[in-house]
C-alpha cells in the first residue's frame, strides 16, 4: 500500500513528529518480518524514515515483551561501530499505553533484502560480501554493554549479572513457552531442559556481555549495487538483540549450516575483532546451546503466531532435525 494518507497509529506517530499530511511524500507497508508492523515513510523533503509498532495481539513467546526496546538499544550502541550500515534512532516511544501508542522511527536503509539481490551469470559477490559482513558484525562485537547480560527490555526481570544466568533465564523461558503452547519438539521438554543445564558451565567463559543482534539471516541485511559491485547497505530488524557471548550470532549467520566452513567470514571477522575466532571445545559448546535455543524459539513461536497447520508442519521438518543436531553437539561437548 502507498499513497500520502496515512491511518492511524502511523498518523498518531507523524504527528508526534510534526509531520502532516502534506509533508509526505509517499508510504508503504513493508512486507517479510514475521512480528511489527513496519511502514517506510518518504517526507518532501526527501528524509526517509522506516516507523514500527508493535503488534495488538498478546500471544508471544516470553522473550518478546517490549521488543521495541531492545531494537532502540541495538541502533543506539551499534551506531559508532556498524557505520553507514546501522540505521539511525529518529524517536521512539517505549510506553504502548502512550497516547501515539509504543512506536519506533529510525532512517530507511538503501538495498535489497540479501536473499531477493539475486546475481549474474558469470559473477560471483558472495566471497566478498561474505568478508564484508564479517568486518561488520566484528566491529559490532566490539561494543560492550555496561549494565549487565540479557534482553534490554529485561522480560525476565533485571540485567544479570553473569551470562550463565542470562542465557539460563532465556532457554527457562522458551522451554515454559513450549510447555504453554504445548509446541512439538523432538523430545520432551524436560530431556532438552536438562540437555541445556549440563552443557552451562562453559557460558561462564563468557565475561563481557557483548552487542549481539541474534538475527543476522539474509533477510535482515539489506544489499546494494550491482552485480561485481554489490555491497552491505545495511543491517536492519535489531529487535531480537541481548548482551551477551558474541558467538551466538554464528548461528543466524549459518542458520542450518556451519560458521566454521565460512572462510570468507572469519576472515572479515578477524580483521575487525582483533584476531581470529579458535574454535576450542567451550565455544563449540556455547555455539550448540545458541543453535538449540534460536531453533527452540522457531519452533514454538509457529504455535502462537498461528501460521497453520502446513507452514507448522514444514517448520518441524526443517527445523527439528537441526535442534537434534545441536542437542547431541552440546550434550557431547561441542563435538
Amino acid at each position: 500500500m502507498s499513497g500520502r494518507i496515512p491511518t492511524p497509529p502511523l498518523a498518531r506517530i507523524l504527528d508526534a513528529l510534526g509531520v502532516g499530511e502534506h509533508d509526505i511524500a509517499s508510504h508503504a507497508t513493508l512486507t517479510g518480518g514475521t512480528y511489527n508492523t513496519v511502514t517506510r515513510v518518504t517526507l518532501t523533503d526527501g528524509r526517509d524514515w522506516v516507523v514500527k509498532t508493535p503488534p495488538p495481539h498478546t500471544d508471544a513467546l516470553r522473550y518478546e515483551r517490549d521488543l521495541l526496546v531492545n531494537e532502540v538499544a541495538f541502533y543506539t550502541a551499534a551506531a559508532q561501530a556498524g557505520g553507514p550500515a546501522v540505521p539511525r534512532v529518529v524517536r521512539s516511544e517505549p510506553d504502548p499505553a502512550s497516547p501515539t501508542g509504543a512506536y519506533l522511527v529510525m532512517t530507511a536503509r538503501p538495498g535489497r533484502p540479501w536473499h531477493e539481490a539475486g546475481g549474474a551469470a558469470g559473477v560471483d559477490d558472495e566471497p566478498g560480501l561474505r568478508a564484508e559482513l564479517g568486518g561488520l558484525v566484528g566491529r559490532l562485537h566490539t561494543v560492550t554493554g555496561t549494565a549487565g547480560f540479557g534482553y534490554p527490555a529485561e522480560p525476565f526481570g533485571p540485567l544479570a549479572p553473569t551470562w550463565r544466568a542470562a542465557f539460563t533465564a532465556m532457554a527457562k523461558a522458551v522451554l515454559a513457552d513450549a510447555e504453554t503452547y504445548r509446541a512439538r519438539l523432538p523430545y520432551p521438554v524436560d530431556h532438552i531442559r536438562t540437555v541445556l543445564a549440563d552443557a552451562a558451565r562453559v557460558l561462564d567463559d563468557v565475561t563481557r556481555p557483548a552487542l549481539v543482534h541474534f538475527d543476522l539471516w539474509p533477510g535482515n541485511l539489506l544489499v546494494t549495487g550491482g552485480p561485481g559491485a554489490r555491497s552491505i547497505g545495511g543491517i536492519i530488524d535489531g529487535e531480537r538483540m541481548f548482551w551477551g557471548d558474541p558467538v551466538a550470532d554464528f548461528v543466524s549467520l549459518a542458520l542450518f549450516s556451519d560458521i566454521e566452513r565460512d572462510r570468507d567470514f572469519l576472515d572479515g571477522y578477524a580483521r575487525s575483532a582483533g584476531g581470529a575466532v579458535e574454535f576450542t571445545d567451550s565455544l563449540r559448546t556455547r555455539y550448540a546451546l545458541y543453535r538449540s535455543y534460536l531453533y527452540l524459539i522457531m519452533l514454538v513461536e509457529t504455535v502462537p503466531r498461528a501460521v497453520g497447520p502446513e507452514a507448522a508442519e514444514e517448520t518441524r521438518e526443517l527445523v527439528a532435525p537441526h535442534l537434534v543436531d545441536a542437542l547431541a553437539a552440546a550434550r557431547g561437548g561441542g563435538a
